[in-house]
């Protein structure tokens, strides 16, 4: 039998190679396209429940928790009804796997890709999630009855997408995130509090970002009415910050009315709490208590535990009954 020729060996060769770089390169697409439709959340790291008795869950990443959170805050700050937020939350699922992306098709960028040349703002502007989410629900409010329409209908008509159906299959995930994210759920979502790399942490880093997502009132005291005695709170007409710092604690007062869209104390609250529980990676958060409830970071379960009802982390439980409570957060430094 004759040997292989130095050319036939070189071919052989060149072949294998070129099969072997195939492989890899399918292997990665299919990554890419993985991530991509799942939001990359393989290492989840925080997770929702349904309030409900229906089993119902989602796990995501804390990077796609601090940009669902702040979807749903500027949402309500728009006095934004659940179900948009659910349609605001769906979308960036579909379109950027809640990722604030740097890149997209054409000059899609952003959790919406939303494209600057089609007149959704500037680049800057369309990759600040905030700005980002208030410009999808500016569009959204001038969809006629789109509280009525499926989900993936209302989407469309703001997405103009290609694939005008592929936001349903996010609905679920999206409403189970709203109810959570808005305060209708209590106590459903959870993240283990994992270390991020922000540089900036503690009461300040917190304060910092609820402006950001709520705007400057989530500092001060919302109720300016009298309370139950008929006095008026001092932080109330005036321009001291009602979030109270102390040392590694941040305290927001849950009072009457302190939501807009007519929501109330316990949505309120739950909202809040939710939301520093979503942000506890990024800001280094510690622990967040409400209502009688508590979130510690790197508990295995995350759970959210009963505090001892003398406690001081108790103060909260008030506001589930539609008084006056806190929710309190403790930073990390």
């Amino acid at each position: 039998m004759p040997e292989p020729s130095p050319s036939s060996q070189r071919r052989g060769r060149r072949l294998l190679r070129f099969g072997a770089a195939c492989v890899v390169l399918s292997a990665v697409a299919g990554y890419v396209v993985v991530q991509y439709v799942t939001g990359g959340a393989d290492d989840p790291g925080c997770r929702v429940v349904s309030g409900a008795a229906d089993g119902a869950t989602y796990e995501f990443t804390p990077e796609q928790a601090v940009n669902a959170a702040t979807i749903a805050a500027v949402g309500t700050d728009r006095e934004m009804p659940e179900r948009a937020v659910a349609i605001a939350l769906a979308t960036a699922i579909q379109e950027s796997g809640l990722r604030n992306l740097s890149h997209g098709d054409r000059d899609s960028l952003g959790l919406f890709q939303q494209r600057p040349s089609q007149g959704w703002g500037t680049a800057k502007q369309v990759t600040d999630p905030a700005y980002a989410a208030s410009i999808f629900y500016e569009h959204l409010a001038k969809v006629p009855d789109y509280t009525e329409l499926p989900l993936t209908v209302a989407a469309q008509r703001v997405q103009r997408s290609g694939y005008p159906e592929a936001y349903a299959k996010h609905e679920t995930d999206a409403v189970l995130l709203a109810a959570a994210l808005t305060g209708t759920s209590a106590a459903t979502l959870t993240c283990d509090g994992r270390v991020g790399t922000a540089t900036v942490t503690g009461p300040t880093a917190v304060r910092a970002a609820l402006a950001r997502d709520f705007g400057r009132d989530a500092l001060r005291e919302a109720d300016a009415e009298a309370d139950d005695d008929g006095e008026t709170s001092a932080a109330a007409d005036s321009d001291v910050p009602a979030a109270q710092t102390d040392g590694r604690t941040v305290t927001l007062p849950v009072s009457r009315k302190t939501t807009a869209a007519g929501r109330g104390v316990r949505e309120r609250g739950w909202q809040l709490a939710h939301w520093a529980v979503a942000n506890a990676s990024a800001l280094h958060i510690e622990r967040v208590s409400y209502a009688g409830r508590e979130w510690t970071a790197g508990n295995t379960d995350s759970r959210w535990r009963a505090t001892d009802a003398g406690s001081t982390e108790a103060a909260g439980a008030s506001g589930s009954a539609g008084g006056t409570g806190s929710v309190r957060i403790v930073t990390g430094q």
